[in-house]
């Protein structure tokens, strides 16, 4: 199967989930317009990914970061409540598959913790999937709960078979294998990363999955943040790019066919063949002939883990 697919590294409006809402309609249907058929946003797109984290001082700054993390909580995915709806409804009508990173609330148990998810919404608006980032990244972890592997699946779609790693991730061996077992054609990579040791990273995974890889970081300049932002001047002074982007598009066993696309908030347009994914094992399967079940095991529990179970008497 050949189709185009479009990634997109434009910032969110940072902080408000409706505004990031609206422009990601929008782009979905910018998108839709170029022919593409599968639609990639960076991690944490909704309402955007926290990167005040990393200049933050410890102790000191702790009143303002409660301050912001109380903004991004306010403003987070809660599927479980349809905000997703108008992309899933914008999916569907464009006939487009859509995979983005979300700050997800769990509003099920606790109603207060955030995870780093990414969801998979297929051409016809149903949620294929939800994957939970199963170890936040350094200081990450002040601001998201660690996921389970309930999402780490490949699912089917319009466009073939994808699964998903949220950046770093994609350094976890057996994560990247878990993955490579469910017959991948596409590997997501919405990520924070970027850089030349990242698409190689990218560049590597191809090769060693035999699957098309798919990369985004948020193209994000300071004057991309809303002036309303706590803390703005503070935090992000000087005029400057925060993150480049460098959205990339690498075919099976290595090589970028698009990108990297670096400081542009441009749609990055790349055709993919699902059919050279499995040409490509055939000379390198890890999880097939290349395999050594016999010596090597893993097991996965994907099982959606939960921090209480009740068990009511029947009336």
């Amino acid at each position: 199967m050949k189709f185009n697919a479009a990634i997109s590294q434009k910032p969110p409006v940072l902080l408000d989930l409706k505004a990031s809402i609206d422009l990601a309609v929008d782009i979905i249907a910018e998108a839709a317009r170029a022919d593409a058929k599968l639609i990639v946003f960076p991690e944490a797109f909704l309402p955007g990914y926290p990167t005040w984290i990393w200049r933050l001082k410890p102790g000191a700054d702790m009143s303002l970061g409660n301050e912001i993390h109380t903004r991004l909580r306010e403003n987070a995915v809660d599927i479980n409540h349809g905000v997703l709806k108008p992309i899933q409804t914008a999916a569907a009508e464009q006939q487009v598959v859509v995979v983005i990173g979300i700050n997800e609330l769990d509003s099920r148990y606790s109603g207060s913790t955030l995870y780093n998810s990414v969801v998979v919404i297929d051409s016809n608006g149903k949620m294929a999937n939800r994957h939970r980032k199963l170890m936040p990244t350094n200081p990450e972890r002040m601001v998201w709960g660690m996921g389970d592997a309930s999402g780490l699946r490949v699912v089917d779609t319009a466009v073939g078979r994808i699964g998903c790693l949220i950046c770093w991730e994609n350094y976890m061996p057996l994560a990247r294998f878990a993955l490579y077992t469910q017959n991948m054609d596409i590997l997501i990579a919405p990520t924070w990363d970027s850089g030349p040791a990242w698409i190689g990273s990218m560049n590597h995974i191809a090769r060693e999955g035999g699957c098309w890889v798919l990369s985004t970081g948020t193209a994000l300049h300071t004057n991309d943040l809303p002036e309303h932002f706590p803390g703005r001047k503070t935090l992000f002074g000087q005029p400057e790019w925060i993150n480049p982007g460098d959205a990339v598009i690498v075919r099976p066993f290595g090589g970028a066919v698009a990108g990297p696309l670096h400081e542009s908030t441009e749609l990055l347009i790349g055709e993919i063949d699902t059919e050279q994914a499995r040409q490509s094992r055939k000379a390198l399967d890890v999880a097939g002939h290349y395999g050594r079940p016999d010596i090597f095991q893993l097991s996965v529990n994907r099982s959606r883990q939960a921090p209480v179970r009740f068990s009511d008497e029947s009336d």
